[in-house]
């Protein structure tokens, strides 16, 4: 016990000094720093930098609906999109007290997603450095990294540069006063194609053919995932979820019988997962629709109008 208590006192402070790139690009490379700090002369020690990428995802299903209990069964999946290990030469196989520096150098690899995180699945990054005497590991540090994938088959895309119109058309009946009426929303894009970090710019025609006023227009950016994870017995199962990127809330008072055209943008983060299949990520596959909503006057309707977006890097 003392033996290991001595091992384990030995190293005053490990570091990772990485350089401040906010995102990392797939197939870009990373360069950075091992500081070690010791107390004492470390003999036979291992000291090593990882660079790994994983993507794992879960969650409860029920099993059977027509039970007369519930019983939830857990769905699983996992998968390693990078694991490399740079191991340092030690000189004489041992180090004096002092600090010590060690270079590292990763190249990502070209085809991994973008670092991603929801309350099913995440696919995240991180550097970790290492420092182990006789099996023993003394100290260790870990460092996230934000990775912008660019995976996917731009051939899908190519032929969806042209401009993008959808128009949604809702009736409304009011009782009060025995009338009829509808709310016509049409979005306009010039482009369908955008990549992470970009401005989506996008036209709003309202046409309000009500006796009320159309407050306002909510515009949000969703992003839809596909999971495919496995059953306690090795079943494929899979689940359609969707969040909220980023959102914009328009105020448009159109006015009875009067049309309104409005100019919108929301702006894309970075990183983000671009649009892609199960059989590019493996576990998820990520598609996104920009989504306007409004609330018709005097009414429990809403009426909805979805564009499909792709993101592309």
């Amino acid at each position: 016990v003392s033996t290991l208590s001595s091992l384990m006192s030995t190293v005053r402070a490990i570091n990772l000094v990485l350089p401040e790139t906010e995102v990392y690009l797939a197939s870009s490379s990373i360069d950075g720093q091992l500081v070690l700090n010791l107390r004492s002369t470390l003999v036979d020690p291992v000291v090593k930098v990882e660079l790994v990428g994983r993507g794992y995802l879960r969650w409860l299903e029920e099993e059977n609906p027509e039970w007369d209990y519930e019983k939830s069964t857990a769905c699983t999946n996992q998968v390693v999109y990078v694991s490399k290990t740079q191991n340092f030469h030690i000189k004489d196989g041992w180090l004096d007290s002092g600090v010590h520096t060690f270079d590292f150098h990763f190249t990502f690899p070209p085809n991994i997603p973008s670092t991603f995180a929801s309350k099913i699945g995440c696919i995240s990054y991180f550097v970790q450095g290492t420092c182990c005497s006789s099996q023993v590991v003394l100290a260790k540090e870990e460092r996230c990294l934000r990775l912008q994938g660019t995976a996917g088959d731009r051939r899908r895309h190519t032929k969806d540069t042209a401009p993008l119109v959808v128009e949604v058309r809702k009736d409304v009946v009011y009782f009060c006063c025995f009338r009829r009426g509808f709310v016509t929303l049409r979005i306009s894009l010039e482009k369908s194609i955008f990549c992470p970090g970009d401005t989506i710019v996008f036209m709003t025609d309202i046409a309000n053919r009500t006796c009320k006023y159309v407050r306002k227009v909510i515009f949000a950016l969703h992003c839809i995932v596909l999971y495919r994870g496995f059953s306690s017995r090795g079943e494929p199962r899979y689940l359609e979820d969707q969040s909220e990127v980023t959102r914009l809330e328009s105020q448009t008072d159109t006015a009875p019988f009067e049309a309104m055209r409005v100019t919108s943008a929301l702006v894309l983060p970075k990183p983000m997962p671009v649009t892609s299949t199960l059989m590019e990520n493996k576990i998820m596959a990520f598609r996104y629709e920009l989504v306007g909503t409004s609330d018709l006057p005097c009414t429990t309707s809403t009426i909805v109008v979805r564009v499909p977006i792709i993101i592309a890097a």
